[in-house]
């Protein structure tokens, strides 16, 4: 079992049909038919969503998103049509909420991996594959990949793991030219932006991709190249055989983990609150994500 600690009651708005509550955004749609994301300060960890958020998270998401969304628009089109706050939204969705148009959504985490750790280093010490795709002998935990590579999963509901998959499964459940559409969106947009991460000192090790079509179109949708959906690591820090320093929710999850917090992740019961330390670690960590991506400061 696992889910939300406290599902929140979703916010009422005149004009906004409530969709759904997810892990981290909440979901509507407005009068002419599109879509509104309002990406909360929820914090998500082993498939739970934790009683604590995290100060300023859903803003800093949301503004590098955009910010991302600007430097791939040559590669392939967005889902964002404003930033514009909907009438009677309140004073706190301001820098959170993103007009979207509303797609017909590929049911695929698209996850593209430079470098070895996560779910793809379990996989391949037990057969020297991720996705099926066969790697050579010797790697190690943050060991880069020869070429970067698409490892799909599965998307999974709320408090359900996401499942590592073939290509030739997508291709099976999507299509042939669906699954090379996306193969080949995936890795641009990867390799486009672990070049400009790594201009700023920072290492794009995974991260994953979500998208829909308009009509014939493929669009990248929800959000991207963020610290809840990629892992970023100092790359001045990079050592091979180990767990990498990163800008990202790991902080947490050692913390939960640890035998400070007293949680089991094992069992049924929820993770605890965080610690106050932990949370002001945390959204430093994203801020500072933010900083050195962007090279403005976060305020």
């Amino acid at each position: 079992m696992s889910g939300f600690v406290e599902k929140p009651e979703p916010i009422q708005v005149p004009g906004l049909v409530h969709l759904h509550t997810g892990k981290v955004r909440d979901l509507y749609r407005n009068e002419a038919g599109d879509l509104v994301m309002v990406a909360s300060d929820r914090m998500s960890a082993y498939d739970w969503v934790l009683q604590s958020e995290i100060p300023d998270k859903g803003r800093i998401l949301t503004q590098l998103s955009l910010w991302w969304f600007d430097r791939l628009s040559d590669l392939i089109p967005n889902h964002v049509l404003s930033t514009e706050l909907p009438p009677g939204a309140p004073a706190d969705w301001a820098g959170r909420t993103l007009v979207c148009k509303s797609l017909n959504m590929v049911p695929v985490e698209c996850v593209a991996r430079g470098y070895l750790t996560g779910s793809g280093l379990l996989e391949y010490d037990e057969s020297r594959t991720v996705c099926g795709l066969a790697l050579p002998e010797g790697l190690v935990d943050g060991s880069e990949l020869p070429a970067p590579i698409f490892t799909p999963a599965t998307k999974a509901e709320v408090g359900e793991h996401d499942e590592n998959v073939s290509y030739e499964e997508v291709a099976r459940q999507v299509g042939a030219d669906t699954a090379a559409q996306l193969r080949q969106a995936t890795l641009a947009v990867y390799s486009r932006a672990r070049d400009i991460a790594r201009d700023r000192g920072i290492i794009l090790a995974d991260t994953k991709f979500e998208f829909g079509f308009e009509g014939e179109q493929l669009v990248l949708a929800d959000e991207v190249l963020t610290p809840d959906s990629s892992r970023f690591w100092p790359a001045d820090q990079w050592q091979p055989g180990r767990a990498q320093p990163s800008y990202d929710k790991q902080y947490v999850r050692d913390w939960l983990t640890s035998a400070e917090s007293g949680w089991d992740r094992k069992s049924e019961q929820p993770p605890p609150p965080l610690p106050e330390k932990v949370v002001e670690a945390t959204r430093a960590k994203y801020a500072e994500a933010y900083e050195r991506l962007t090279g403005t400061p976060w305020s």
